[in-house]
């Protein structure tokens, strides 16, 4: 470590112990004018033995504990390796020289999973509804939905999944290790905006190196640390895909589809279908996407395509529109089979009247019989019955429809059989 690294660290180590209370909202905000404190204090974490180690991870620990959301913000920029930190060591069996590093991370971790009160917090999560909109998905484009009874009784119901309470942990052990990581990550997650492009930067390293040490692809990446394989959770590798996501998309585009890529390779050796589920998903929806890999101070985002907002019915939706479109389609139809009907190799048939009656034809099938005083009666008249008239217009078109048919039947059949010569002497004249 150079001497002015080491004197920008000690400098800030010192100013932060002498300040008032009533400045502590100010200095945060003056932190990130100093360009040259975070790089010295990546130093500092990445070289085990130094002397700084201790007081910078007291330090850390005092900015998180004031409450000052900025500071705690600055803390949480350098988890990342903290972490590579803490498994490094661990997996090289010498526990003594990441004491303070463990106290840092156990005390990030106890203050976390209180309340203000000192209260255990339950985290709740809604998890996403097929039948409502989100930023991932329109209902309508996914089509229609089976109205089953199950669908209905569920329908507007949000399922929460809760988180909690968590207990207190006061060391690292084989057993909680991955459970205090994973939740610290999980943090971290939550303030992945306002993280600068080397946090992200090292923990798409931290989640490669996790991933491949002490596998095949360890050689392929060239990393030569150490060659220990470490233990990880599925719950672990789903938090470093959720962080490798965001990376990708403001930035980091090849340390994030390398680092993806090794998680991936990691969850397919252990099996892990959460992970493998996530993981997957995030490289298909960024399959062919143009990610932003100049703008890396621009402002941070997730890419997501979004589908039209316009409200549109599938196809295949039963409404009462579907119903009359169906109807007003079948009548159509009946009307075209009609037409086909009374025209043959494309010669209308005249109207023959085969009862040898002249006279006009009423829609409803009657005829009009000339009367004595010159007007027109209908052949019902002439029964002395009375004729009722449908008052349902379907109804009436189609029993004149009917009749018409039948009567085109009746007519094209005598026309053949007057074509082959084969009439007889009971047939009608015309």
């Amino acid at each position: 470590m150079l001497a002015m690294d080491q004197g920008v660290v000690e400098e800030w180590l010192s100013e932060f112990k002498t300040l008032p209370d009533s400045a502590v909202s100010t200095y945060a905000a003056s932190l990130k004018d100093k360009g040259a404190l975070v790089p010295a204090l990546y130093k500092v974490i990445r070289e085990n033995y130094s002397d700084l180690l201790e007081p910078v991870c007291h330090q850390l620990f005092e900015f998180y504990r004031s409450g000052e959301p900025q500071l705690q913000r600055f803390t949480l920029q350098f988890l990342p390796e903290l972490l590579w930190s803490l498994l490094s060591v661990s997996a090289a069996r010498d526990p003594h020289t990441s004491g303070c590093i463990e106290a840092l991370l156990l005390g990030i971790y106890n203050l976390e999973i209180v309340d203000k009160d000192g209260q255990s917090k339950v985290l709740s999560f809604t998890v996403p509804s097929l039948s409502k909109p989100s930023v991932y998905h329109e209902p309508s484009a996914i089509g229609s939905m089976a109205l089953t009874e199950g669908a209905l009784a569920n329908h507007g119901l949000s399922r929460v999944v809760y988180s909690g309470p968590h207990l207190q942990r006061e060391t690292f052990t084989a057993q909680n290790r991955f459970e205090v990581l994973t939740f610290l990550l999980l943090c971290y997650n939550a303030a992945l905006s306002y993280m600068t492009s080397t946090s992200l930067q090292s923990l798409c390293q931290l989640s490669s190196r996790v991933c491949i040490c002490g596998y095949p692809r360890q050689q392929m990446r060239r990393y030569k640390g150490i060659s220990t394989r470490l233990t990880v959770t599925s719950e672990f590798l789903v938090q470093l895909i959720t962080g490798i996501h965001y990376a990708l998309c403001n930035g980091e585009v090849e340390l994030g589809s390398k680092a993806l890529d090794d998680v991936l390779y990691r969850a397919q050796l252990e099996l892990f279908p959460e992970a493998l589920l996530v993981g997957n998903a995030i490289k298909s929806s960024l399959h062919g996407a143009a990610l932003k890999s100049n703008n890396k101070e621009g402002a941070r985002s997730i890419q997501v395509e979004i589908t039209p907002t316009s409200s549109r019915i599938s196809r295949n939706a039963v409404t009462s529109l579907s119903i009359r479109g169906h109807r007003w389609k079948r009548h159509e139809s009946q009307e075209v089979s009609v037409d086909s009907e009374a025209t043959l190799g494309g010669v209308a048939i005249p109207e023959i009247s085969v009862t040898g009656v002249s006279g006009e034809r009423m829609p409803n099938g009657d005829s009009l019989r000339p009367r004595p005083d010159g007007r027109a009666q209908p052949d019902g008249d002439m029964l002395g019955s009375t004729s009722e008239v449908s008052l349902d217009p379907r109804g009436h078109d189609s029993s004149t429809r009917g009749q018409e048919v039948r009567r085109q039947k009746s007519v094209r059949r005598m026309v053949e059989n007057e074509g082959s010569g084969s009439a007889s002497t009971g047939r009608s004249q015309y």
